[in-house]
């Protein structure tokens, strides 16, 4: 079997590459390499990935500047072209700023930086992203970390992201229920990731590679990355 190729850009303020080249590299198996952000063309890759933290100390807005960094152009070419893109956390924020997804990410309701475990369902369990969670998982356990994770897009966006089936993941309770107290941010809709109508580019707040081994609390992060390697 190929085994699959992951490129992991690093902005200033990354900080979650690491953990994310360990989820890939070293629990999953598949190759992985860091891609700088002053570099102007991606490696050859099946698979690009946009971690978490705080590219740029998220000046301005989250991820603002980072989308006109140098190998933004190619990632945005990569995903135009059909290659599978994923955002976590601050990756996610990039990947609407660069419009590869619709929707906008503002300050959680609480007005403070949240950092805990959640539970989220999956929506759909037919994409680069989910094909390997097993069907009889009502939801999966993965941690947050943000400040700015209240997803808020415009009504008619709301409306046609729903009605295209674009919701891949929502907080959910221990009953795997929607409810408002499960939602940690005040996303609409409990809404804690989204793809885009291609179905190559996933954005999402929750962090699998922080929950790929026992020790960390969870391994349901696996099923997401297994998923992505499956799909190569």
């Amino acid at each position: 079997m190929k085994q699959p190729r992951f490129d992991i850009i690093q902005f200033p303020g990354t900080n979650c590459d690491r953990d994310t080249f360990r989820a890939v590299s070293v629990i999953a198996g598949a190759r992985a390499r860091f891609v700088f952000h002053k570099e102007r063309t991606l490696p050859p890759a099946d698979v690009v990935v946009l971690p978490g933290g705080f590219s740029y100390g998220d000046y301005l807005r989250s991820g603002a500047i980072a989308r006109f960094s140098p190998i933004m152009e190619d990632v945005v070419r990569f995903a135009q072209a059909g290659g599978i893109v994923v955002g976590i956390c601050n990756g996610f924020q990039v990947l609407l700023e660069a419009g590869l997804l619709k929707g906008a990410l503002i300050r959680n309701t609480s007005g403070v930086f949240i950092c805990k475990y959640v539970n989220v369902s999956v929506e759909r369990r037919d994409t680069a992203l989910t094909r390997a969670v097993p069907p009889d998982r009502r939801f999966l356990r993965i941690p947050i970390a943000h400040a700015d994770g209240n997803f808020q897009p415009p009504a008619d966006m709301l409306a046609e992201l729903e009605a295209k089936g674009l919701v891949l993941f929502r907080y959910v309770d221990e009953a795997g229920q929607p409810t408002g107290d499960a939602n940690p941010n005040g996303s609409a809709n409990n809404i804690a990731g989204i793809m885009n109508e291609a179905g190559n580019v996933f954005g999402l707040m929750p962090h699998p590679e922080r929950a790929d081994e026992a020790a960390l609390g969870s391994t349901d992060g696996q099923y997401l990355i297994e998923s992505l390697i499956r799909s190569v």
